[in-house]
């Protein structure tokens, strides 16, 4: 379809019979996310708020049919990147968000703790340098004011002010600690998301949203104790890449239950329901 005929498709938005806008927003549709383009330069230039948000409606569910099949791609690859799913994630709600802008503000703090870094430094060492940049140069914190702000679980939002929620701040900090060749791993806990530091020679966890606090098994059994959770393997072991984003997904999902956005929660779903094996199988 040549560019003449899908502007020409897409001013038939104004019309106000039912079955003939529901024809011409499915034909729209059809051609995918390549007619977005066209609808955003439409919507400037069409000053009918109906068609603005008949405009933005189409472009959003586009949007979101294209993140429903990159996140499926991401799921099924056998050791997908953990950057990649949180970017996807983002995407949901920031959609013109770029990878690089991610990569370079990682790169950063990845520069500025290497260049700290010495051979045969002690594990402890190690640590205790990214948390002096992670908590002291670059401010990150835990948003305890608002901690079920739908913010706190898109990286890029949590990368620009500093401030997330568990997962998130342990994500970042163990992208940047794998690409420092620190053996960091997420740890999937009730109420709380940490990292286990494990290698052959020793094992010990942090608590990133408590600035990188370091503690061993038996913190997890007190813990456990006080919430009156019973003890689970998985509770002292690593998770996938593929665990986090589903935790991830799961905080928004309450996150925009607590906003009371019934349709973001719904459509959060979907994206969870994606990593949710059928029935039977």
């Amino acid at each position: 379809m040549e560019e003449k005929e899908l502007k020409a498709l897409v001013s038939l938005l104004d019309e106000e019979d039912e079955n003939i806008l529901g024809h011409v927003e499915q034909k729209i549709r059809s051609l995918g996310d390549r007619i977005i383009p066209v609808l955003e330069k439409e919507w400037e230039r069409n000053l009918n708020p109906v068609v603005q948000e008949r405009i933005e409606n189409i472009i959003h569910s586009l949007q979101f049919e294209n993140l429903k099949e990159k996140l499926t791609e991401w799921s099924e690859e056998e050791e997908p990147e953990l950057l990649d799913g949180l970017f996807l994630v983002a995407k949901y709600q920031y959609p013109d968000l770029e990878y690089q802008l991610l990569t370079d503000k990682l790169n950063d703090i990845y520069l500025d703790t290497w260049l700290l870094f010495k051979d045969n430094m002690h594990y402890y060492d190690q640590i205790r340098t990214l948390n002096s940049i992670f908590f002291n140069k670059y401010k990150f914190s835990g948003n305890t004011k608002n901690f079920h702000s739908p913010t706190n679980s898109f990286i890029n939002a949590v990368l620009e002010s500093g401030k997330g929620n568990p997962i998130l701040l342990c994500s970042i900090y163990m992208i940047v600690a794998n690409r420092l060749n620190i053996p960091l791993y997420g740890v999937n806990l009730p109420n709380l998301f940490i990292l286990m530091y494990k290698n052959k020679q020793t094992e010990f966890y942090l608590n990133v949203f408590n600035r990188g606090l370091i503690f061993r098994e038996e913190d997890i059994d007190n813990y456990l104790e006080n919430i009156h959770v019973p003890k689970k393997p998985e509770y002292y072991q690593p998770c996938t890449n593929k665990d986090i984003i589903k935790r991830v997904l799961r905080n928004l999902i309450m996150a925009f239950e607590s906003l009371e956005d019934q349709e973001k929660t719904e459509e959060i779903r979907e994206l969870l329901q994606i990593f949710m094996p059928l029935p039977g199988l």
